[in-house]
């Protein structure tokens, strides 16, 4: 017989997915402002140092948060294949803000993950998708070709990258998902910030991972850029532990739409910080990509209500 906590941890109650719904906002909240923070001072220190910085005090908020409790890995190959990808997602990011990507126009390309998600979940999670759900999903994609056009805000090569890079982060969040089943929500960001750590000394001797301008950075950067870099790593503690904890109590489909919610932050920021402001194929695309995956959610809510109908029907009694 199966454990009746491990029940409740892959089958959370209604309550349990609202309140895994408001942890994964208020993370999305809280990362956004954290790649505000590190995007300002890219400048001064490079992407492999970022890398480091995040690994460092990241995995320090995180043991606070935890109070030490909680870290060990259970199912360990799986938590370190996640832990190792999302460092190559981090690593596009910022090599593409260094590069003078708008934090908005990078934000929109990353809305095509709740798309890949829906896709995912297919052979991972075990999930249905049909055929209006894969029309939708068609249709967010020809979102994401308008918003990379010829002659748009996005028509560069970071764009590919970054696209590529969602791709991945969208597998990764399946695997929060499914991670949250074992594995504590400590755990889960703890390893992701320690990954970073090593993956960024070993691109520092590259000098694509150094400064903009050329040449290594910095030992130690100005103290506001100290500073912005502290937030920027605790922030990200937080955020993936809200995460990891989000995952695990709310469906994949009724996350997705949550990930929009950076956009929105992107913009803000962006124009707050640096003045930006998104052009116009930029934000036309991004609404078809998120009109899109809207859609499937209703869908799946459509397709769980009718799934609960079925199971309610009363069972006709065998013929005597």
């Amino acid at each position: 017989m199966p454990d009746p906590s491990q029940r409740a941890r892959t089958a959370p109650t209604g309550e349990e997915a609202v309140r895994g719904l408001l942890l994964v906002a208020l993370g999305y909240g809280v990362v956004s402002c954290a790649d505000a923070s590190v995007k300002w001072v890219l400048p001064e220190i490079g992407p492999a140092a970022a890398m480091i910085w995040r690994g460092l005090v990241g995995a320090s908020m995180v043991v606070i948060l935890a109070r030490g409790r909680g870290l060990r890995p259970v199912n360990r190959r799986l938590l370190a294949l996640r832990s190792l990808l999302h460092t190559g997602v981090s690593t596009a990011w910022y090599v593409a803000w260094t590069l003078g990507v708008p934090l908005a126009a990078s934000y929109a390309v990353a809305s095509a993950a709740p798309l890949l998600m829906t896709l995912l979940a297919i052979p991972l999670l075990g999930e249905k998708v049909g055929w209006r759900r894969w029309l939708s999903t068609g249709v967010g994609f020809c979102g994401v070709l308008f918003m990379l056009q010829p002659g748009g805000e996005l028509w560069r090569w970071e764009s590919a990258m970054l696209l590529g890079a969602t791709a991945v982060m969208a597998l990764t969040r399946i695997w929060t998902r499914v991670l949250a089943r074992t594995d504590t929500p400590a755990a889960i960001a703890f390893w992701l910030m320690v990954a970073h750590v090593p993956v960024g000394l070993l691109l520092l001797p590259f000098p694509a991972m150094w400064l903009p301008g050329g040449g290594p950075p910095p030992l130690l950067p100005s103290l506001f850029g100290v500073l912005a870099l502290l937030a920027f790593g605790m922030a990200n503690g937080i955020a993936h532990m809200l995460f990891a904890r989000g995952f695990g109590l709310a469906p994949v489909a009724a996350i997705a739409p949550f990930e929009y919610t950076p956009l929105l932050w992107g913009i803000m920021l962006g124009a707050a910080i640096w003045g930006e402001v998104p052009a116009w194929t930029t934000l036309g695309g991004a609404a078809i990509v998120i009109s899109a995956g809207l859609y499937n959610l209703h869908r799946e809510r459509v397709r769980r209500a009718q799934e609960r109908a079925v199971a309610a029907r009363p069972v006709p009694a065998a013929a005597e």
